[in-house]
């Protein structure tokens, strides 16, 4: 039996042009449906989230921590697969801390195959609604001169798209928990500088939103990164303290997914909570 977390509900949402607004565009036109920090067998969270995913096309992606505590095989099999699980044709994963708690994430790699990337690795690119999207491995060496860092800027080098976006499971920018932690600057300048729109990330149990930033954090509404946590997809909250510079959206102790349209220059975003949850999110931005 799986037993479900009932958290207080607490959202925030600083009041700008991306917080209310038109309902968005319908189900068929979802280009890409994102969260991370997902299943369990003793929450009910991710149960929410899925039907989510029932309601929308586009492809499914995960931002790590796929499933608790340890990505094992059998907790593949009993705790993700009958929830996120129903949508595996359409998903495309990246792996997170919880994963490698079993060895080389063996239980992440044999159970998503060919959709993870090469084994042991678990970095790969893929083409989609004319985006250009790069998924990374957060819990491998992304510092200079590293095999992934090598290959991350081959890949965006021969993939000149107008819009790009990128996901990985550890933010570069957080309010909560985890806001301490080390910015590869090899990665974030690789991004920044090679043109990347938007980052997606997860780690932190919640959803925040920040404006366009340079690697170094420093707002740069021309060429300036995006960056979206969304861990949202079922595992329970975190306490979230001060809010940090630049976060301009912000809701903790809920579940949902990231909703995104894919235009030829640029882009719309909607945070869709679980029932019974009011928070959205939601706004539009062009590609640089």
């Amino acid at each position: 039996m799986r037993l479900g977390a009932r958290p207080l509900v607490l959202a925030l949402c600083v009041v700008s042009a991306a917080c209310g607004g038109d309902e968005g565009r319908g189900g068929d036109d979802t280009s890409l449906l994102a969260a991370g920090d997902i299943a369990a067998c003793w929450w009910r969270g991710d149960e929410a989230t899925a039907r989510l995913l029932d309601r929308y096309g586009g492809i499914v992606a995960t931002v790590g921590d796929n499933v608790y505590p340890s990505g094992s095989a059998d907790q593949f099999a009993r705790c993700y697969h009958p929830t996120w699980g129903r949508h595996l044709e359409r998903t495309r994963p990246a792996v997170g801390n919880h994963e490698y708690k079993t060895k080389d994430a063996k239980g992440y790699f044999d159970y998503f195959g060919a959709r993870a990337g090469p084994r042991g690795k678990g970095w790969y690119s893929y083409d989609h609604d004319g985006w250009h999207l790069v998924v990374l491995n957060s819990e491998l060496d992304l510092d200079e001169g590293s095999e992934q860092i090598r290959w991350l800027r081959n890949d965006l080098r021969t993939h000149p798209t107008r819009c790009t976006l990128a996901y990985f499971h550890h933010p570069g920018f957080s309010s909560g928990r985890y806001r301490e932690r080390n910015r590869p600057p090899a990665l974030w300048r690789t991004l920044y500088d090679n043109g990347v729109d938007v980052v997606l990330a997860g780690h932190d149990h919640h959803y925040e939103r920040f404006a366009k930033l340079t690697p170094d954090g420093w707002a740069d509404p021309v060429r300036g990164i995006r960056q979206f946590i969304v861990g949202t997809g079922g595992a329970p909250s975190y306490r979230v303290g001060r809010r940090i510079a630049h976060s301009e959206a912000m809701a903790v102790d809920i579940r949902g997914v990231l909703r995104m349209v894919f235009h030829p220059d640029s882009y719309e975003w909607e945070f869709v909570p679980v029932a019974g949850r009011a928070f959205h999110d939601r706004g539009r931005d062009r590609c640089h």
